[in-house]
């Protein structure tokens, strides 16, 4: 080809270029003119209609402050509800790589409330540790649970998280020797699949074992008791993020497979009653907690955020009066400050009491009636690191409950989408092409080396405050420094109340 076949090409190519630049700048033109009459022609935002175009930016940069304010703006320990160093902790031991730091803590231990360890000055040896000891729930019943799990994975419902969660979620259940609460969302497939021990969490609309009309349907609580996977059932009266509030799936999560799991319609909203309708009482409560049992033949409990804690005393009461037999199995103590997948903001903010006040409060009560030793105590309610854990079992608890840890560790980026199916790491999503980065099997090795890391450091503190494993872990191992900058014991604020 000749020097004037190439002048010609080229001449074409850049006639090309131009037309497509006049055509992208027309476009543009065209777009902002359109904008610039809708803005000005409507009437719902008075921003847009005072500075028509300009007043969107505003909005686009609002919502991606949400992902980018994590990564360049905020310092290492202020975000909330978790701060960088809380998340970085939790993928570095998802990932199971080194969690060590240098140079010193950036932690702040000034502000009233901190909480901080008192070492031993003789610290337990590592040939002097000890396993974390079994623990039994459903003493009176045929088929009690046995299990030495120390940190387990709380309730998250199949709806409110993906197929690809559910299934990482319960094969790093199995792996990691720990068990996995369903949610109230009734009992998939999914939850099957991994061969985790699974607890069954009835909620007030009480999914997968109700009846149509609804109501319990006896039936199906047989049905689900007879796996041999589901080894307890929870009862769910209220949970941290909104007590006094039911559960919320937005009808857009609502397949046809979560549908007919949960016995509702395609695309419906699934809005649980903000409290079970049979329950008027703490009569009616140990009524159904009994009822349950008896029907499944497996320890049942119940989970509930602590306000008006006059309910306990009452109860307390009534279990001694009924006979220790019809106490529940155990109790998961819900923190204010819990998470969820849908809540309103009034809730979220201001109800319920938070878990470092209500924890011991519960142990107290459970001690003053001699019920300790029979009903078993789950923490749960952004406890997602060991030093939250350890004050956990500081506090009286045998086992301390996570759902926002283990979704850090299958990826979570807290980009705050989990109530509107456009999860980006796939978790609160049913969108397959977000779906499409979350492998189950890999997601289940950083979900078994979380839950293995986390145990592992909480026993490290348990050492260093010189006892044998987490389990013994006592009030006074525990400082928490007040509003005059001085720290007490906690057995000080919190003090032991001897078995009755």
């Amino acid at each position: 080809m000749g020097e004037m076949g190439i002048s010609t090409l080229t001449l074409a190519f850049l006639q090309i270029l131009t037309y497509l630049f006049i055509f992208v700048v027309g476009a543009g033109f065209l777009c902002v003119a359109v904008m610039y009459i809708s803005d000005k022609t409507q009437t719902q935002s008075t921003l847009r209609r005072n500075y028509p175009v300009l007043a969107r930016f505003r909005y686009f940069f609002e919502h991606m402050g949400e992902f980018f304010r994590q990564y360049f703006f905020a310092l290492d320990r202020e975000e909330m509800p978790f701060n960088r160093a809380e998340r970085s902790w939790v993928y570095r031991a998802a990932k199971n790589i080194d969690s060590t730091v240098a140079f010193g803590s950036s932690r702040d231990l000034r502000p009233p409330g901190t909480i901080y360890f008192v070492n031993c000055p003789f610290p337990t040896l590592e040939q002097d540790s000890a396993e974390a000891a079994e623990v039994t729930i459903g003493p009176y019943v045929k088929h009690p649970y046995t299990t030495t799990s120390l940190f387990n994975i709380s309730g998250m419902s199949y709806g409110a998280i993906s197929i690809p969660a559910v299934r990482a979620l319960s094969m790093g259940a199995r792996e990691a020797g720990i068990w996995m609460n369903t949610g109230e969302g009734g009992l998939s497939p999914y939850h099957l699949e991994g061969g985790a021990d699974i607890v069954f969490q009835i909620g007030t609309a009480k999914f997968g074992v109700r009846k149509p009309e609804g109501g319990f349907d006896p039936e199906k609580l047989r049905e689900v008791a007879a796996n041999e996977r589901v080894k307890m059932f929870e009862i769910k009266l209220s949970q941290g993020a909104k007590p006094g509030k039911g559960g919320i799936l937005p009808g857009a999560k609502v397949n046809e497979e979560i549908a007919r799991i949960r016995g509702i319609g395609i695309g419906e909203d699934a809005i649980s009653p903000n409290r079970h309708p049979e329950v008027n009482s703490v009569e009616d409560l140990l009524d159904m907690i009994n009822f349950v049992r008896d029907t499944t033949q497996k320890p049942v409990g119940f989970k509930a955020v602590v306000g008006a804690y006059g309910f306990f005393e009452s109860f307390c009461k009534l279990i001694v009066a009924r006979g220790i037999e019809s106490a529940p199995d155990f109790i998961t103590i819900d923190s204010s400050d819990g998470g969820t997948g849908a809540a309103p903001m009034s809730l979220i903010d201001n109800m319920g009491m938070p878990i470092k006040e209500s924890l011991p409060l519960v142990v107290d009560i459970l001690k003053k009636y001699g019920l300790r030793e029979r009903v078993k105590v789950c923490a749960s309610g952004k406890l997602i690191n060991p030093s939250e854990a350890a004050w956990a079992f500081c506090a009286g608890a045998d086992f301390v409950n996570s759902a926002r840890g283990f979704m850090f560790a299958l990826g979570c980026i807290q980009a705050l989408q989990c109530n509107k199916n456009t999860c980006p790491t796939g978790i609160t999503t049913h969108d397959k092409k977000l779906q499409y980065g979350l492998k189950p099997e890999s997601k289940a090795e950083r979900v078994a080396s979380y839950a293995k890391n986390m145990t592992k450091e909480i026993g490290i503190i348990a050492h260093s405050c010189g006892v044998p494993e987490p389990r013994r872990l006592k009030r006074y191992h525990a400082r928490i420094v007040m509003s005059n900058g001085k720290s007490v014991s906690m057995d000080e604020l919190y003090p032991e109340t001897p078995d009755s």
